[in-house]
């Protein structure tokens, strides 16, 4: 049974972070099965080498530098079907950090864009609701996605996270070129509706295909759509926002955040080695007899 539910279709080796689910939820039904007398006691092992360690910090590899993420992102804008839509949805995510669920619910209203002709010309994003996908046999409407709060937060939390003037630029002449008005959702799909998961993916897939080279693209650089989250919470911390503000802005808690993504702070080492040489050495102490 252990080597069923440890198991993928074709009997490979599940990832760590799926065997370990796997395992819980077995031991609760097993737990079941001993608490109304099927069992006698729960025969899964325990302790330690029960199940497989798993790491929820991010793999550097995935990470995109600018270089990378302009072509990615110029690819998706010029693609045929919906890319100035898509490109708008992707510059968000590498230039706030949000994450994909969040991003399908943000309306016209929740960005608050500087005038035209004002020196400052960062924006504000709002977050306060999620509508991550969760497939028609699971909700009461039978729609894909089910709105949520933001996770982590209470039902009414919000969250207010800055947006770099070029992302100003982007959502200024993507809210003009679709005619949005303020209720209107910010991503729409082709008939109006929320943006389907099944299309970001695809435009993501296709571009990373495009663009990248055959051993970046066999490599888990920017693989999945929420490596663009990854890069930007990556990027904030390299360029020295303190952990306690990138928290705030991408929705963590501190520990979460440090967990994740301390391996990934790089290019303050040679500050750090000041600062610890400024502090001096020990003193020079006259000899004793």
């Amino acid at each position: 049974m252990l080597q069923a539910v440890d198991s993928k279709l074709d009997g490979s080796r599940a990832a760590a972070s799926s065997v370990k689910r796997n395992r819980r939820i077995l031991n609760v039904a097993m737990g079941y099965a001993v608490k109304h007398g099927i069992l006698r006691a729960n025969p899964l092992p325990k302790g330690r080498g029960a199940a497989p360690k798993t790491s929820s910090a991010v793999d550097k590899r995935s990470l995109l530098n600018p270089e990378q993420a302009a072509r990615l992102l110029g690819w998706v804008r010029r693609r045929t079907r919906g890319g100035k839509r898509l490109h708008a949805f992707f510059a968000t995510m590498y230039y706030a950090g949000p994450r994909p669920e969040e991003v399908v619910a943000m309306h016209v209203a929740d960005v608050r864009l500087p005038a035209e002709d004002a020196d400052d010309q960062w924006c504000e994003l709002l977050f306060h609701t999620a509508q991550p996908e969760v497939g028609k046999n699971w909700t009461d409407d039978g729609g894909i996605h089910e709105e949520r709060g933001l996770k982590g937060r209470a039902a009414d939390d919000t969250r207010v996270v800055p947006g770099h003037p070029s992302l100003t630029r982007i959502l200024r002449e993507h809210i003009k070129v679709e005619g949005l008005r303020p209720g209107d959702l910010l991503f729409q799909g082709e008939k109006g509706g929320m943006l389907a998961g099944s299309v970001i993916r695809r435009a993501w897939r296709t571009a990373r295909a495009e663009v990248l080279s055959s051993e970046e693209f066999a490599s888990p650089l920017g693989r999945r759509v929420y490596d663009l989250r990854h890069t930007c919470l990556t990027n904030w911390l390299n360029d020295g926002i303190p952990p306690a503000q990138v928290a705030e802005w991408a929705g963590n808690s501190v520990p979460v955040l440090l967990a994740i993504y301390a391996r990934c702070i790089s290019g303050q080492l040679g500050d750090l080695k000041q600062r610890i040489l400024a502090r001096g050495d020990l003193p020079d102490l006259p000899e004793t007899g």
